[in-house]
């Protein structure tokens, strides 16, 4: 498997004893041609997908990735895997852009990619070395991708209300292929939680998961892990008066600068006795203290005599004067807020962010139940919690080390990602191998339709989608073949079956709440047979740009 990555154009020789015209041309130039440069695409494909192979479910092995620092990295997620991977071959590369590519517009399905596509250049290569041309599998290729699209529609499951329990079963599903099931499970409510918190039916906008901030507390177990129907800040209140905590509290979110300020253009004062430059930091105190008396005034007005707090989180700084006039009132003020959390502390608090003091009102404050800080070592978190109707949410992950945390929230990222999918689609599509053993099967009876050598692409295809099945068996420690054939037993006789990992037997996924997104099976679909494709009708590869000419 590792030759594959350190393969180079220089190992494959021109088949015919001519010279090629590209030689003619340029006489630096690296070439393969036709049968060799097919050899280096179907080799590539076969071993990115070895390496990424054990992976595949919830019974997957995993990777450890070990960083130039010696930083470690334990991940069975395929997108993490092929982002840290220094892969060489270009074909290797090509495809992990392609999986990439899909988990970015689907949030998961990156493992099965690299697998699918392997297997479709892996069936057609016994085709290509009993010489079928390439063109004729890539035929069948493109009928087998449209019977399949159409299949799929056939096969989703479509949920009118899309209830919790069903967005619950397809969170739980993605987030098993990546932790183990007692974590999965408990952040798998999460995730769902979260969504169901941020989707707002009546505005009908779009999920917007940058609503969701996923902040990480090394401290205690990963179990620990929770959602906070408000916001966690990374920092805490700069004063050692200020209060710790506080009840019912007004939240004003400003964006203005509380402290000295140099002036945006060049300038310089002139002054010709001590008065003269007391006058003048007089006058620019003055100008601060003016905008931190309005803050109070408007405090004054709205929690004097019912009890109520009052809270200032600004994006800009707040100087060590004014933050002293603040804490003398009881005010918690928090200074450089990153600007991202502004927009969510409007959604979750229902406030307005304000850029001028004056003509401050009751009308552009939050509110928040409960506002408290909490220390962890060094570092200084900010609680805003307790909201009337939140409309953004953050998952606090917490883990007993770095590498953990990490997977963690490379998983949880993809959990979201799946429930906003489920939401959006309307639909889901039954797993455990379920769609595609129904597909195969589907296929091979189509392909007795296909007039010509064409018929031979569709066979392919549907033998490269018992890949996925088989991996599933395999990684369980099963026999893949017995799984094979007990799930394809089940499904002759009318079941909706899928394999059960634990037993190795069939067993009915929609029972037993095992769903994927309609979206990623679809993408899968398209995109790897358009890969396979492009790669089997590749004759010749050339290195032959400037930089070759210049080694020369």
């Amino acid at each position: 498997t590792t030759e594959i990555y350190t393969l180079s154009l220089h190992d494959a020789l021109p088949i015919s004893g001519t010279m090629s015209s590209l030689k003619l041309l340029n006489q630096d130039a690296e070439h393969a041609k036709r049968f060799v440069a097919l050899a280096m695409n179907i080799n590539a494909a076969k071993g990115l997908q070895e390496v990424l192979k054990t992976n595949l479910g919830p019974k997957g092995t995993l990777k450890m990735l070990v960083g130039g620092a010696g930083d470690i990295k334990l991940t069975k997620d395929g997108k993490t895997l092929l982002h840290e991977m220094q892969i060489q071959n270009p074909t290797a590369a090509l495809i992990a852009r392609t999986a990439t590519a899909q988990d970015d517009m689907c949030g998961d399905g990156t493992t099965s990619t690299v697998i699918f596509i392997g297997e479709l250049l892996k069936q057609a290569e016994r085709h290509l070395g009993e010489g079928v041309h390439p063109r004729m599998i890539c035929d069948g290729f493109d009928i087998a991708k449209t019977v399949s699209a159409e299949f799929l529609e056939k096969c989703k499951v479509k949920n009118a209300s899309m209830d919790r329990e069903a967005l619950n079963c397809v969170s739980r599903t993605a987030l098993r292929t990546k932790l183990h099931t007692e974590l999965a499970d408990h952040l798998g409510d999460v995730c769902v939680d979260a969504i169901l918190c941020i989707n707002d039916k009546q505005a009908e906008v779009p999920i917007d998961l940058f609503m969701v901030e996923i902040m990480h507390m090394q401290h205690k177990s990963d179990l620990s892990s929770k959602l906070v129907r408000g916001l966690v800040l990374d920092h805490g209140a700069r004063h050692p008066d200020m209060p710790k905590a506080v009840k019912d509290a007004y939240i004003l979110i400003l964006n203005l600068d509380l402290e000295y300020s140099k002036s945006e253009v060049s300038s310089n004062f002139f002054y010709s006795s001590a008065d003269q430059r007391e006058k003048m930091v007089e006058g620019e105190r003055k100008l601060i203290d003016d905008k931190v008396r309005k803050i109070i005034e408007l405090k004054r007005q709205v929690c004097d005599g019912n009890g109520k707090s009052f809270v200032v989180i600004n994006q800009k700084g707040i100087d060590p004067l004014s933050l002293d006039m603040l804490a003398k009132q009881g005010i918690i003020g928090l200074r450089r807020c990153k600007k991202r959390n502004l927009e969510r502390l409007g959604k979750t608090c229902g406030g307005e962010c304000v850029n001028s003091v004056d003509d401050l009102t009751d009308k552009v404050l939050g509110f928040a139940g409960s506002v408290y800080e909490e220390t962890l070592g060094e570092e200084k978190y900010t609680f805003v919690e307790d909201c009337r109707n939140p409309h953004s949410c953050t998952i606090l992950v917490k883990g007993p080390n770095k590498h953990t945390i990490d997977q963690i929230k490379d998983a949880v990222r993809d959990g979201l990602r799946s429930v906003k999918n489920a939401i959006e689609d309307d639909c889901l599509v039954p797993g455990a191998g379920c769609f595609e053993l129904s597909l195969c099967a589907h296929l091979k009876e189509h392909s007795k339709k296909v007039q010509g050598r064409a018929k031979l692409g569709v066979q392919a295809y549907a033998e490269a989608l018992l890949v996925i099945p088989k991996t599933l068996a395999a990684n369980a420690g099963l026999d893949p073949m017995d799984a094979l054939i007990n799930v394809q037993d089940a499904q002759m006789s009318g079941m909706v079956a899928g394999l059960d990992v634990s037993t190795g037997e069939a067993c009915s996924p929609v029972d037993m709440g095992i769903y994927d997104n309609y979206r990623v099976k679809k993408q899968l679909i398209h995109s790897a047979g358009i890969i396979a494709s492009q790669l089997l009708l590749v004759d010749e590869i050339m290195r032959a740009g400037i930089a070759a000419g210049k080694r020369g």
